[in-house]
């Protein structure tokens, strides 16, 4: 149970250190005004007409950097400071999130089994919900007690780690092919000269780094458990 510990807490110092540097880095390049003008929402529009997207609405919603794509309802969900943004930061985020347009319009691989899996991944967050409420009065049975009940609950939590691990590794070429798409599109069209592209790349770059360690944390977790209970069969 100590090596869960210690897991969660580098996996924990890691994710604040990198959420922490994707928003100091989106303070920094939302001050650098785009030499065009143009909005978040303006790039946005742009993307998806340049694309031949015409069924994606694009909504302003409350927060920093909640800005997503949501296959559901198709709508390309910017926050304010990207809606309103006429900086790099914002042309960057706008023109991410179009790229996920995009790859559903195309109908882009893992975007599709990304989205055929959250229901199970829903599940998966339920039960390991369940387990660390179970954790405050029952964590030492499950981890050192060698009956049914207890291999039985090491292996509901071994699958339900396997499927969050599987969600997070396949968001990776989702996001990264997102970014790759608006980079593309943004040199190409002259949405940002060459200084403008370095920063958005860099913001980008920041944010899939997000994505990265949440994967790894995820492996990390499932590795953890996984030897817990082949090591317990092995006996």
């Amino acid at each position: 149970m100590g090596g869960l510990i210690v897991i969660g807490l580098v996996f924990m110092v890691l994710g604040m250190f990198v959420q922490w540097r994707l928003k100091s880095k989106f303070t920094e390049y939302s001050q650098v005004g785009l030499s065009n003008g143009m909005s978040g929402q303006e790039v946005a529009e742009r993307m998806l007409r340049d694309n031949g997207i015409g069924n994606v609405r694009i909504t302003q919603v409350e927060g920093t950097l909640t800005d997503h794509y949501n296959p559901a309802d198709q709508t390309v969900n910017l926050s304010s400071e990207v809606y309103y943004g006429r900086s790099v930061a914002a042309a960057a985020v706008a023109a991410h999130e179009c790229g996920h347009a995009v790859q559903h319009a195309q109908a882009y691989g893992p975007l599709k089994m990304r989205s055929a899996l959250v229901p199970a991944v829903n599940i998966c967050n339920t039960l390991l919900q369940y387990f660390n409420m179970g954790m405050l009065f029952f964590g030492g049975y499950i981890f050192y007690n060698q009956g049914l009940v207890s291999t039985t609950l090491l292996t509901i939590l071994v699958a339900a780690n396997a499927g969050i691990t599987l969600f997070a590794f396949i968001t990776l070429p989702v996001e990264f092919d997102a970014s790759r798409r608006a980079l593309a599109w943004v040199e190409s069209r002259g949405i940002v000269n060459r200084n403008e592209y370095a920063d958005a790349k860099d913001a980008l770059w920041w944010a899939a780094t997000t994505y990265v360690v949440s994967a790894l944390g995820a492996l990390a977790n499932l590795l953890y458990f996984a030897s817990m209970l082949f090591g317990r069969r092995s006996d």
